[in-house]
């Protein structure tokens, strides 16, 4: 089985530059410009007078504009003007030569970060290759959690050993150990795991290269590896805090940095059985499976969700038939639909299939969409009716869409057939027996998707949107979300 590691940094930096006047009066302008013709027909054929709707576009025009002056602080900032005017030094200034100068300095910047990265990337992969797994290992790492935490008698706990952490200005003014890497594992990976242990001891090889790279290039802050096992190794170490109940939620897999790392871009129908069979819990279930593959898409990802009975339909009407982009307003309004599904009926996996197939096929041959991945996650409690007609007509021989399911529930009737589609149409098969096992089980897909880039060999350097967490501080409370 391939296994795919990632590594993530992130840096900030300041520009200084001078300041260019051009000659004459100095002022700042916002001005809307509204204008255009609203005709509202009702059934009687009646109309709103032109002269009506002129009224309301100047009404609406003075307000913008009143809105704006006092906000935008325009005023403010032409006094301001007027007061350095006298002392503002004038310039030619060669926008070729400037716009050159600007190009230079980031792509030297950015070439610095790139250098970093690859450094990571490449010892993580030397030390992945030369690393025996031991199924036994007995490895006792930094738990960030953990360190510094003592028992009763006054003994560091396991995995809690004594860790200096010191105030650093270029961090934030946190509290972090700039000598070393921690370890950060979300509540619900047990922390001393074969897979994790083993994947902390490899990864140890890349404190010292975490250490280089920030005294190569001090703009750098954080310096993060992220595993596929669900640990997270971050640069400088740091103390993390749980939440108030005790609990650490983050995962770096669920992280947009990872997740568009480690995939390419995809498109996703989720396909989910909403049948009275699907009752209870195993609505719950479902509906949590289907938010847990909304969180991994990022705003280069396609996405639409059908609900099937014996009938299939959208769950949002305004998106049939077609995908649309999963950026964060579009995946929270798929939620609170989600939440509104209810049972009832048989179900027939086989329509809803075909209608996954074709909004697919349609994507492609118009030049929709990604372009690039596709998947069908098909979310049922078991699959009765003949549907190998559907996979021979869409998607064989070439398969070109992966189709991965999960099994809702205690119930393994149908687990052979439902194993049977995602097997043979290149995807990935689960069973998701109560809630705590969703998360675990929807990230497997990310590394089906992976796998061709692990084979293939691929090193390319993907930049990922801005990344920041949140950072919420009080007297005695860090706390990352």
């Amino acid at each position: 089985m391939a296994v795919l590691q990632r590594a993530q940094m992130c840096f900030t930096g300041t520009a200084a530059g001078t300041v260019r006047h051009r000659t004459g009066p100095t002022w700042v302008t916002l001005f809307v410009l509204y204008s255009g013709w609203l005709c509202l027909l009702t059934k009687a054929q009646m109309k709103i007078p032109p002269e009506t709707v002129q009224k309301w576009a100047s009404s609406l025009s003075e307000q913008l504009n009143a809105v704006a002056s006092k906000y935008s602080g325009a005023a403010l900032l032409q006094k301001k003007l007027k007061d350095v005017e006298p002392i503002i030094r004038i310039e030619d200034v060669d926008g070729t030569t400037l716009v050159q100068e600007f190009s230079d300095e980031i792509e030297k910047m950015l070439g610095s970060k790139m250098k970093s990265v690859k450094r990571l990337a490449d010892t993580a992969e030397d030390a992945d290759l030369y690393h025996e797994f031991n199924a036994t290992l007995e490895f006792d790492y930094f738990n960030s959690m953990l360190i510094n935490t003592m028992d009763e008698e006054g003994n560091y706990i396991e995995l809690g050993g004594e860790f200096p952490l010191e105030e650093n200005e270029h961090f934030n003014k946190l509290s972090v150990n700039t000598l070393m890497s921690d370890i950060q594992v979300p509540t619900n990976v047990y922390n001393k795991d074969p897979d994790i242990l083993n994947g902390v001891y490899m990864s140890e090889a890349l404190n010292d290269v975490f250490i280089n790279n920030f005294q190569k290039d001090p703009t750098l802050t954080w310096q993060y590896f992220g595993s596929s096992t669900g640990f997270f190794r971050l640069y400088p170490g740091i103390k993390w805090t749980p939440d108030s109940n005790g609990v650490v939620a983050f995962d770096c897999r669920n992280r947009n940095w990872y997740i568009q790392a480690a995939t390419s871009p995809k498109d996703i129908i989720i396909v989910v059985d909403v049948s009275g069979s699907m009752k209870g819990l195993k609505l719950t279930i479902a509906k949590h499976t289907i938010n847990t593959i909304l969180d991994t898409l990022g705003e280069n990802d396609f996405v639409n969700i059908i609900a099937y009975t014996d009938y299939v339909r959208y769950v949002e009407p305004c998106f049939k038939g077609t995908l649309v982009q999963a950026d964060l307003d579009n995946r929270e309004h798929f939620k609170l639909l989600v939440e509104e599904l209810q049972v009832k009926g048989e179900g027939k996996v086989k329509k809803a299939m075909k209608e996954s197939f074709r909004v697919l096929n349609e994507a492609t041959a118009n030049g929709q969409g990604s372009l690039c991945n596709q998947a069908i996650m098909l979310i049922t409690d078991g699959a009765m009716e003949d549907f190998q007609s559907v996979f021979e007509e869409f998607n064989w021989p070439d398969k070109k869409v992966r189709v991965f399911t999960y099994l809702i529930g205690r119930d393994m009737t149908f687990a052979e057939n439902v194993k049977w589609i995602a097997c043979n149409n290149k995807g990935y098969y689960t069973h998701i027996n109560t809630l705590a096992d969703v998360q675990e089980n929807v990230m497997e897909y990310l590394h089906v998707l992976s796998r061709p880039m692990v084979i293939n060999h691929d090193h390319d350097i993907i930049w990922t949107e801005a990344y920041m967490d949140s950072v919420v501080r009080t007297d005695d409370v860090l706390a990352f979300q």
